[in-house]
């Protein structure tokens, strides 16, 4: 039984379609891509997922369970923006809001802020004002913000867009870590066809709202089955 499982996804925003009939299968603890253009429809798709928004039509299945968009099944899911926002306060703050809301004991929130920073290299930084942190430290809060809540599937939307190559390659070992450490389900979008070739197990190339070939990711940018994918890894799709 696959983790993920959405059936005839459909999502219109006034008289544009952003999804179109997707179908699409992912398993536990894999690291899958969705890969495509600006306005493909990757993030609306990464945002259903997360329960922030409901399709017009079709089903969603989470670890065997059908999505009613009105369940405790949103305590399993977070998702990372493109641009991550600090709240004004410490880095432990920021990672340590999630469990604080969750009523969690202060001796287990210090150990599972402690834990997590050093997962993603911020170790030392709890006293450190989140604002004033480079771009890629932000996005390394987010993550930490993120998994300290020990989430099953973790959605992540153009998480390196706006970094620097060294930062870029920094969140990927963090993403590699984590499905390692935690066994998390990680489900990710990207423009860029080098970070989908080194980092997912499997890719999904999605295209004016429509889902035109998944598979192995080498396989995929190897042999693409679809003339569309083809030419998206050729950079001929425009």
């Amino acid at each position: 039984m696959s983790f993920i499982k959405v059936i005839g996804l459909t999502k219109s925003y006034s008289d544009t379609k952003a999804l179109d009939n997707v179908s699409l299968e992912i398993e536990k603890g894999e690291i899958f891509c969705i890969m495509g253009h600006s306005g493909a429809g990757k993030t609306t798709l990464l945002r259903i997922l997360a329960l922030l928004e409901k399709p017009d039509s079709g089903e969603y299945y989470f670890d065997g369970t059908k999505v009613d968009w009105n369940d405790n099944l949103r305590k399993s899911i977070t998702m990372i923006f493109q641009i991550p926002v600090m709240f004004n306060t410490t880095v432990f703050k920021n990672v340590a809001y999630g469990l604080k809301i969750r009523n969690y004991p202060k001796n287990e929130i210090r150990k599972k802020v402690k834990e997590v920073l050093e997962l993603v290299g911020l170790q030392g930084y709890e006293n450190r004002k989140a604002k004033s942190l480079s771009g890629g430290e932000k996005q390394r809060v987010a993550i930490a913000r993120a998994i300290v809540l020990e989430p099953k599937l973790l959605l992540m939307d153009e998480p390196t867009a706006n970094l620097d190559p060294t930062n870029s390659a920094i969140i990927e070992e963090i993403v590699r870590e984590i499905v390692r450490e935690k066994e998390t389900t990680i489900v990710f979008s990207t423009h860029n066809l080098f970070q989908a070739k080194r980092l997912a197990h499997r890719v999904a190339h999605i295209y004016k709202g429509k889902i035109v070939e998944v598979g192995d990711t080498k396989e995929v940018f190897e042999n693409p089955k679809n003339e569309l994918t083809k030419k998206f890894i050729n950079g001929e799709l425009f």
